[in-house]
């Protein structure tokens, strides 16, 4: 079965951090922790933008609809 990314029900905001860390794997805190780092490093606006574009197109993981 192929893995697919999906916005985490882990989530602070949307899930999209959580989400990327379920696909690899990794832990939630540590992908957040990078893309904050990255964020205030692209002087935060590119950081914001793409976290509400990545929002827009990854979907819900199927958990959301359960609760």
């Amino acid at each position: 079965m192929s893995k697919k990314l999906r916005r985490s029900f882990d989530h602070r905001i949307a899930g999209v951090c959580g989400g990327i860390a379920e696909y690899f794997d990794i832990d939630a805190t540590l992908v957040r922790i990078g893309y904050a780092l990255l964020s205030i490093l692209s002087v935060a606006f590119p950081g914001i933008l793409v976290y509400l574009v990545l929002w827009l197109i990854i979907p819900k993981n199927d958990e959301w609809n359960l609760k």
